[in-house]
């Protein structure tokens, strides 16, 4: 096309240099030549040896345009190898800029934003004002608009938009296309704002409104509309790659719906921008931070994570972090920032020094590299909605009244109580179990059978049946590290299950091997293998281990007491899983005492579920197998509750318990005699009262557990270092580097930032000159297509200048000066007479401007 009258270096020329010589001469010291900068004015204009690169109104003498035109090919610029030659038109750019003084600008994107003064227009012409025509140099004359012209083009009142399409129309000497039809309006306007199409009925309401006002009223109700925030949502979510998986391997489902929620409302409720930023990025640091606002934070936890058991997980934890910077760089500064990871940026004056200054902003989340195969990874927040809060709020009144109706019972509890008690005759023994949950109970007192369910009989393999015979807890199958129980299709769990695995166990010696197991027998003497899938309860070492297990080494969950347990006696073990996944779920009971553990793996990411039998004496191979005797085994389909796995170790029947004095009961065995009493014994009134007060107490915990989490940001009390890392690589950490911001970049003066909230209120500080401008572009791109910066996503020097400049900073100081009201910003440009225009192209505006 025709070269413009006057070059500008920002407008004509840097993309020029950006593009072909910044790969040697830019940003990037480890890969300039000849110590040559073209990024800079001080580097451009330096003296040289024999002559200087640029000197003003002199091209033919400067070395920049002497190596571009050269044919001797060892001097010419840029190399054959690079694969980058300068066209014609582009050496004539350059030769014209350098004869018109080669003056230097820094790159737009990078000076603060400038108010210029809306163009002035009149009802006859458009004029330019003698601002706008200062900057630009002498205006041509502006092409006459009749005032009928302007009639068919207004239907309002012009806003400061339109003035400068309107200047920079006459400037081209085009003129402004008339208005669109009303039906293709409403219809551009619903779906730019609500993404849906009008209805027929809002169609018609709209054609029929002759008042000024129509237009603005719909404007208005779009903006009012839940589907507005569902709208501009959509865009958000695809910049903070939302998804509801984690995007590698088998790529599992986690929730951040909660997250997503959170934006919707946010544009709904019109929350400003800035405020917007900061929750996103930091709400979790805010004073007092609610849990909407640590719910914001999930936006840089929507990154992928892998979840793969053969990965380096600290390998991973810098791609985590890598992908927060980059992605925030991107979305609210406009800048490749991921290309300083491992060097200086070719381009951009960012280092890689401030590369990892900004890392370590991101780098202090207590999460591991290798992510939660199926769910979420910490750290995550329990993030109920708000029908949730209510229904929550509604069972807790509920249960505070059934709490106080059987607390007022308690007198009369305790009367019948000990009356029942007295009439237990000793003649006639009295038993009871805790039946709530048990899925089966093998006695093993003599006979195979499950004391509950319809399961089959249980069997001996590799050896006889062998019975020791006795008082509860004290009856059993004898063991002798060979023969084991088969017990069948029974207590089939997985990792998300809640079970409790109960017996009572007299081992010979410390080591008695496997309690109770789902685990596959491997056929070799070679005890656990990569492929010991499932769980088990294991004596060694005198101390119970409990193993639940996808891959022994790496997808597993192992924990053992630290406490021995006493050889040669009888003595009660129970084990409670509680579905978390976390050895932090495992709790182990002995004699019904809560007992230390210590975790030997914590890894668990797979369910355990399997297709083996449930082993009584038996698990992991031939040489695991128990030696001694195993009695009462119990399986419950529940997570007990401390108090009631003290009750399943109590062994006394209750006649037994009632002639105790009460002095000399133990917690347990009281626990144990209220339970069954409450259960079975008491007058309907109050087992009715004590079944209701249970039953709330039960949905209450079924309604939290069904609570969604959402994965959030959080910081660790004692910070991670954070080292530049030579060429990106996680294992090659070089100079140590605290939080910063680049320098290029206007950064705020005072104290040094020490964390993601200075980051955030940095980002949003008047004087950063980008994040408004990319805010804007964005909003532009969303209601005309394409941004005024074309590259919305990069403002750097490889991207397009904009096409409107003084338009973009006018929008981009509005928006703060407004107090980043983001509808009031949408409103603004939906209104305008530049966005009313229709969109019919005639051949010769198509040839004039093709990309309008």
């Amino acid at each position: 096309g025709e070269l413009p009258r006057v070059i500008e270096f920002n407008r004509d020329v840097r993309a020029i240099l950006s593009d072909a010589c910044f790969q040697c001469h830019g940003p990037d010291s480890a890969k300039r030549k000849a110590s040559l900068r073209l990024d800079t004015e001080a580097g451009a204009f330096a003296r040289r040896e024999k002559t200087s690169t640029l000197i003003p109104g002199k091209p033919e003498q400067s070395e920049l345009y002497r190596r571009i035109t050269t044919t001797n090919a060892e001097d010419h610029m840029p190399p054959a190898a690079s694969g980058r030659q300068l066209a014609a038109r582009e050496i004539e750019l350059l030769r014209r800029w350098i004869e018109q003084g080669a003056k230097w600008e820094g790159h737009w994107a990078f000076l603060a934003p400038r108010r210029e003064a809306i163009p002035v227009i009149s009802n006859q012409y458009l004029v330019i004002s003698n601002q706008l025509a200062g900057v630009r140099g002498p205006a041509t004359a502006p092409p006459l608009i009749t005032p009928s012209l302007i009639t068919n083009y207004f239907s309002s009142s012009l806003n400061p938009v339109d003035s400068f399409i309107l200047a920079r129309l006459a400037r081209e000497g085009l003129a402004p296309s008339p208005e669109a039809e009303q039906t293709a309006l409403i219809r551009r306007v619903t779906l730019d704002l609500t993404g849906l199409p009008p209805t027929l009925a809002e169609v018609d309401a709209f054609l029929a409104d002759t008042s000024p006002r129509a237009y603005e009223t719909v404007v208005e109700r779009l903006l009012a509309s839940p589907r507005y925030g569902e709208r501009m949502a959509i865009r958000w979510l695809e910049a903070a790659r939302y998804a509801d998986t984690s995007g590698y391997q088998s790529d599992g489902e986690r929730t951040m719906w909660r997250w997503r929620d959170w934006v919707i409302d946010a544009f709904n409720r019109n929350l400003p921008f800035d405020q917007f930023t900061i929750e996103q990025l930091a709400g979790d640091l805010l004073p007092g931070a609610t849990l909407a606002q640590r719910i914001a934070t999930g936006f840089n936890r929507n990154h992928r994570g892998n979840a793969e058991g053969g990965i380096v997980p600290a390998e991973y934890a810098v791609e985590y972090v890598v992908d927060r910077v980059d992605t925030t760089a991107t979305v609210w500064l406009g800048l490749t920032a991921g290309c300083a990871r491992c060097h200086d940026h070719k381009y951009d004056p960012l280092t890689q020094r401030e590369f990892y200054q900004l890392f370590a902003f991101f780098n202090n989340v207590p999460e591991k590299g290798r992510a939660v195969k199926t769910g979420n990874s910490p750290p995550f927040v329990v993030s109920p909605t708000d029908a949730q809060v209510a229904e929550l709020a509604a069972l807790d009144t509920k249960l505070a009244a059934a709490t106080r109706r059987f607390g007022e019972m308690q007198p009369e509890v305790h009367s019948r109580q000990i009356a029942w008690e007295k009439s237990l005759a000793a003649e006639q023994p009295l038993d009871w179990t805790l039946a709530d949950g048990l899925q089966a109970h093998f006695e093993l007192n003599g006979t195979l059978a499950s004391a509950v369910g319809t399961k089959p009989a249980a069997t001996f393999e590799a050896g006889a049946s062998a019975f020791a015979s006795g008082r509860r807890g004290g009856a059993g199958a004898v063991l002798d590290g060979k023969r084991f129980v088969n017990c069948g299709e029974v207590g089939n769990f997985g990792f998300l299950d809640k079970f409790t695995l109960a017996a009572w166990i007299q081992p010979r010696g410390t080591n008695g091997g496997a309690i109770l197991s789902r685990m596959v027998e491997q056929d070799a003497d070679s005890g656990f293998a990569s492929d010991s899938e499932g769980y088990s309860v294991h004596l060694k070492g005198g101390r119970v281990q409990v193993y639940l297990t996808k891959r022994w080494l790496d997808d597993a969950l192992r924990v053992e007491t630290e406490a021995a347990l006493a050889p040669d006696a009888w003595q009660h073990v129970t084990v409670v899983y509680d579905g978390s996944r976390l050895a932090a779920g495992v709790k182990i009971f002995v004699n019904g005492q809560p007992q230390k553990t210590r975790v030997l793996l914590d890894q668990l990411n797979q369910t355990f579920a399997t297709k083996q039998p449930l082993r009584v004496g038996a698990g992991g191979g031939p040489k695991n197998r128990f030696h001694g005797l195993i009695g009462d085994v119990r399986v419950y389909g529940r997570a007990l509750q401390a108090e009631e796995a003290g009750v399943v170790a109590t062994a006394e029947n209750l006649t037994e318990l009632a002639a105790l004095p009460a002095s000399q009961r133990t917690t347990q065995q009281v626990a144990k005699l209220r339970t069954a009493f409450l259960e079975q014994h008491a007058p309907e009134p109050l087992r009715g009262a004590h079944r209701e007060l249970i039953s709330l107490q039960r949905q209450r915990a079924a309604l939290v557990e069904g609570f969604p989490t959402t994965m959030v940001m959080e910081e660790m009390a004692q910070p991670r270092d954070t080292f530049i890392l030579k060429r990106g690589e996680y294992d090659k950490p070089a100079e140590k580097v605290v939080p910063g911001f680049p320098a290029a970049l206007l950064a705020k003066s005072g104290g040094a930032p020490k964390n993601r909230l200075d980051f955030a209120r940095w980002l949003v500080a008047p004087e950063n000159p980008l994040t408004a401008r990319v805010a804007v572009n964005h909003y532009w791109q969303t209601f005309f297509g394409a941004g005024l910066v074309r590259t919305v996503e990069d403002f750097g020097a490889q991207g397009l200048p904009p096409t409107h400049p003084e338009l973009l900073d006018w929008l981009a100081t509005e928006f703060m000066r407004t107090g980043w009201d983001v509808k009031a910003m949408h409103k603004l440009l939906v209104m305008s007479a530049t966005y009313r225009q229709s969109s019919r192209v005639t051949p010769e505006l198509l040839a004039r401007d093709p990309d309008n």
